[in-house]
């Protein structure tokens, strides 16, 4: 472990649109979280990891006890590694991979609470959460740096030239960091991905359990660019947040003084939860689920991958407009949509559960 921080020893976290190595997911298992024993969720992640293996290498961390059903149902050439995780957000359990100018790669510790501790997290025992990000970085090979904060990988997004967007919803929630102050916050985030610039959006999505994450509504595309979710109904309380959302990126220029070009990606829905899906989970009382419940679908959750973007898709009225988006947005790439919504009922999506090593 490294006693120093990342800015001190000239490390910067940089920005999924660059050339990546792995990308680490963990196998869904839990029934409080997961549907019908997370049989139909294995069967998206299966799906998802045999197109995103064309484009990378792919890790899964999977439970002892589920090993031999993973490898069963995953491509040959995608690599498994036992070990005990609580679920399978991997974007928020794993590390934060940080570069250097050498190309050397080290890993960044969060601490984590699963999404609000005593006060709201979604499980009471995350203790097998807290060990991932150093397992991976173990097999990383990367040295790893304990960060003295509770963050989500999912709660941050870097352009990879000194600019970190996130929301305020978030990283200044009283479940998280009560004792710090944004300035606090602001100087970790500094420290811990070598950056200069904080850029707050005031919330993320409406109705999402994970107290507004930056990556269920926002999405850089590349320095000085990002895709931005906007609905488009007033009556919508998405339509507000967004609308806020808007002024700020206007009036914001990032770390290089850049103004930021946003495009607008609609948004899904709104989808709720059905009588059957809802009857399908083992009901617990922090992570109870209900039928008719909003659903925080988002086609910003997106990730970026080797001349690839792999989008959920969520809504049949609205997929390909999300993709029309995403093609002006990345001419280069090779837009792949994802059937997702079992992921988006366990409460996240695509880049929810990836975790990209830069290469």
């Amino acid at each position: 472990m490294q006693t120093s921080t990342p800015k001190a020893d000239g490390f910067w976290m940089p920005g999924e649109h660059s050339p990546l190595s792995s990308v680490w997911l963990a196998w869904p298992t839990r029934p409080d979280n997961w549907r019908e024993q997370a049989v139909p969720g294995q069967a998206t992640f299966a799906h998802f990891i045999e197109r995103l293996s064309d484009y990378v290498t792919v890790k899964v961390a999977v439970v002892p006890e589920q090993e031999a059903q993973a490898r069963a149902m995953l491509p040959e050439k995608v690599q498994i590694f036992a070990m005990p995780y609580n679920d399978s957000w991997m974007r928020d359990i794993g590390p934060t991979m940080v570069v250097n100018s050498a190309g050397e790669k080290r890993a960044v510790n969060w601490q984590f609470n699963a999404w609000g501790g005593e006060l709201d997290g979604l499980y009471d025992d995350w203790s097998d959460d807290e060990t991932i990000a150093k397992r991976v970085a173990e097999q990383e090979g990367a040295v790893c740096y304990d960060a003295p904060l509770i963050l989500e990988g999912g709660s941050i997004h870097s352009d990879g030239e000194g600019t970190v967007y996130t929301t305020e919803e978030c990283l200044l929630h009283p479940s998280r960091n009560p004792d710090l102050s944004r300035a606090d916050i602001e100087a970790h985030l500094k420290d811990y991905l070598g950056i200069e610039k904080v850029i707050w959006l005031p919330q993320g999505l409406f109705n999402d359990e994970t107290n507004g994450h930056i990556d269920n509504i926002l999405h850089v595309v590349k320095p000085g660019e990002v895709i931005l979710t906007v609905c488009e109904d007033n009556a919508d309380p998405q339509y507000a947040i967004s609308q806020k959302a808007l002024d700020v990126l206007a009036n914001e220029t990032d770390a290089r003084g850049r103004h930021i070009k946003v495009h607008q990606m609609p948004l899904p829905g709104p989808l709720y939860m059905s009588e059957d899906e809802a009857a399908g989970l083992e009901q617990p009382d922090r992570m109870a689920r209900e039928a008719g419940e909003r659903l925080g679908a988002s086609y910003a959750n997106f990730l970026i991958c080797n001349g690839a973007v792999f989008y959920p898709l969520l809504d049949s009225t609205q997929d390909d407009r999300a993709k029309d988006v995403l093609e002006k947005a990345f001419p280069e790439h090779t837009i792949v949509g994802i059937p997702s919504r079992e992921v988006l009922l366990g409460g996240g999506n695509l880049h929810c559960i990836t975790q990209q090593i830069p290469a």
